[in-house]
């Protein structure tokens, strides 16, 4: 009952019992003692007055409670798209730290095929393709494994502690890589330091972009994702460049300074605008239950797995097989990389008008067919040829991922850090065994193989992308997804 009913309630009781006390004052009730008491209705009458008096003392300090009030603020929510800016000095500048973050991080995996032709043939001639490989699959499969376990460090607030750490850790790797000689030190130094640094940077890079756009957040991805491409083209040239220089202790030191100089962009400009509302789990595994969910993380595993091939062996490729002369094979990577820029960024631009797992399934099928194609290369404008157009194709398959996961996780955004983060740590476990694979069927059978083997499996990562799609909307192609 309200305080206004609860008042007009005991005025009525206590009129209408005034009324029919009146008949009672001229027959007043005595006791045994012959004194004079108030009769039943008075008593009434008395409670109900100090009710109405009461009542209207609280009303009093109600009204001047309510007057000192603050006027409520509004809280941002990661669930609120209205409050998220698309655009702004702020938000473009995250778009700029996340292109940095993956410019030393995925740029440096993109950097390792240099690595694996100078191992090969200077640094560790008896170490095999498939043991030299584990270096450079391991690094690759930390960024993404510790990246799933950042994310929800990275909700709870301490993005600046993960910023800082990884920072420490690519410029401590790549110093302490300067003085390695032999395998385990390169292990050591390059797989497991680098590789944890890089993956506490990734998830954030990416995470951090889906609280300042929604309009645009394809775009604004494939932007931040052309870093990678950027690091891939410049971190190899640098190396081939300054390689017979100054030796390979200090073009790596001078790679480790240029990566502290480029991290401090990321360490000033990048702010978290908000945080879930609370803390999340590190998995979410109810969203395997979701068909098309499972059957996308199923499908970049597969595709990871055949992905590297080229990045790791098509420079020792053609050098091997005469296919070009020893200093352009190192410049092919970087050729790779170069087309990978627009590969990152000109179909995620198309993703935010037809739908990212309808631009990300023809760049997989035609990048296994490219891989193919490798079989079949005689001469260095074949080659140069082929590196380009698989470096642009290619390029999806990093930029596109947290774009599809974002599509699929609209009805819960909260979740979105959990779901990519997981979806990451399988995809790490594919990139982590296929270029080793690869590796051992080189010893094996030779190169021809090789193509086939990642051929195979970008071309069934096609396949499994395209049940994602038609379990996720139907077989309607017009339809965005």
């Amino acid at each position: 009952m309200t305080r206004v009913e609860a008042f007009s309630n005991n005025t009525s009781s206590r009129n209408d019992l005034a009324a029919s006390t009146d008949s009672y004052d001229d027959k007043p009730v005595v006791d045994s003692e012959g004194e004079s008491i108030r009769s039943q209705q008075q008593e009434q009458i008395a409670d109900s007055e100090r009710d109405e008096k009461d009542l209207q003392e609280k009303d009093a300090a109600i009204t001047g409670n309510e007057e000192d009030l603050e006027p409520v603020t509004k809280i941002h929510s990661v669930r609120n798209v209205d409050s998220i800016p698309n655009g702004g000095l702020w938000a473009w500048l995250q778009v700029l730290g996340g292109f940095f973050l993956l410019f030393n991080s995925w740029g440096i995996i993109n950097t390792f095929g240099s690595y694996q032709a100078y191992y090969e043939t200077v640094l560790l001639p008896d170490s095999s393709p498939s043991s030299i490989s584990w270096i450079g699959s391991i690094q690759a499969f930390l960024l993404l494994f510790v990246g799933a376990l950042s994310g929800p460090i990275y909700d709870a607030g301490y993005f600046r502690a993960l910023l800082i750490t990884g920072s420490f850790l690519l410029v401590i790797g790549q110093m302490m890589l300067s003085l390695c000689h032999e395998y385990w030190q390169v292990l050591l130094a390059q797989a497991f330091c680098i590789g944890c640094g890089c993956g506490c940077l990734f998830i954030p890079s990416v995470a951090i972009l889906n609280t300042y756009f929604t309009t645009r957040i394809g775009t604004v991805i494939g932007i931040a994702a052309s870093g990678s491409s950027f690091g891939g083209v410049i971190y190899p040239i640098i190396f081939h460049k300054l390689l017979p220089q100054i030796g390979f202790g200090w073009t790596t030191r001078v790679i480790g300074f240029i990566i502290l100089a480029t991290q401090l962009v990321p360490n000033v400009c990048m702010r978290v605008r908000v945080l879930p509302a609370k803390k999340r789990s590190l998995l979410d595994l109810p969203a395997f239950k979701l068909p098309y969910y499972s059957l996308m993380v199923f499908a970049f595993f597969i595709g990871f797995m055949g992905l590297y091939m080229p990045f790791f062996y098509a420079q020792i490729y053609a050098i091997t097989d005469k296919i070009t002369n020893p200093n352009l094979a190192f410049y092919l990577l970087a050729v790779m990389n170069s087309t990978s820029v627009f590969g990152r960024i000109l179909p995620n631009l198309l993703a935010d008008k037809f739908g990212p797992l309808n631009i990300v399934i023809p760049c997989a099928i035609v990048s296994s067919v490219l891989c193919f194609c490798y079989m079949t290369i005689r001469s260095t404008a074949g080659m140069i040829v082929i590196m380009a157009f698989y470096g642009f194709f290619s390029g999806s398959f990093v930029s596109l991922p947290p774009s599809i996961i974002v599509s699929m996780s609209l009805d819960a955004r909260e979740k979105i850090g959990t779901r990519m983060g997981q979806s990451f740590a399988c995809v790490a476990l594919g990139l982590l065994v296929g270029t080793p694979i690869g590796g051992a069927i080189l010893d094996e059978s030779g190169f021809k193989q090789v193509w086939a083997f990642g051929g195979c499996l970008l071309m069934g990562s096609a396949g499994f992308l395209v049940a994602a799609r038609v379990v996720f909307k139907g077989w309607g192609w017009t339809t965005k997804v």
